[in-house]
């Protein structure tokens, strides 16, 4: 029993261990995140984290709290499925056409009818010159019915789940919701790799 006792807390802080350690990177996202909208006048009660580094198949969209220096929520998230996108990896492009996912930071804009997951997405409007485009290309943030809530990898969610938007569960969409309805100032929303 004993013996049990300690396999177990043993297997338990690992498990803790390896969590904080791939926290990490994304702790630190945060935080330039946080600068960011400080200097831009954004939200700065949370925003939202891609690291389209994680296999898609892992979870990858994070709702991050600024406040209380965590993960709110997360999801597994679709990229696009052009050019020479596989599941595995995405191949990012601006250009219209392209069905291709972007890097950079986005302002999450209007909310508006969708026609997948929950009927509601976000408009998002690119900052830099490798997502200037987005708002041009209907780039969304929304939600599709059969993207899982939880982890399926080593598989990996299927190409054609999006044309280049972030695609994400719909419990985690209805959540992102009812945060974006409450708030007043511009929320960040960051995809990087």
């Amino acid at each position: 029993m004993k013996k049990s006792a300690l396999i177990l807390f043993t297997l338990v802080g690992l498990g803790i261990g390896i969590v904080a350690k791939a926290e990490q990177p994304l702790r630190e996202k945060a935080l330039a995140a946080k600068t960011y909208c400080v200097e831009k006048g954004f939200n700065t009660n949370y925003c939202f984290l891609i690291d389209f580094s994680i296999p898609s198949g892992k979870k990858r969209f994070f709702v991050w709290d600024f406040k209380g220096d965590s993960i709110k929520y997360s999801s597994l998230c679709a990229h696009g499925y052009g050019k020479e996108s596989t599941p595995k990896k995405p191949v990012y492009s601006n250009v219209e056409g392209s069905y291709c996912s972007s890097l950079g930071k986005y302002k999450v804009g209007i909310r508006s009818y969708s026609k997948w997951g929950i009927n509601v997405h976000y408009k998002l409007h690119g900052l830099e010159s490798t997502n200037s485009n987005a708002f041009k290309r209907y780039i969304v943030l929304h939600s599709y019915t059969p993207v899982p809530t939880l982890e399926i990898y080593p598989m990996h969610l299927p190409l054609g789940i999006s044309q280049g938007c972030p695609v994400i569960c719909d419990d985690v969409m209805r959540k992102v919701d009812a945060l974006l309805k409450a708030e007043k100032k511009p929320v960040l929303l960051w995809i990087y790799e």
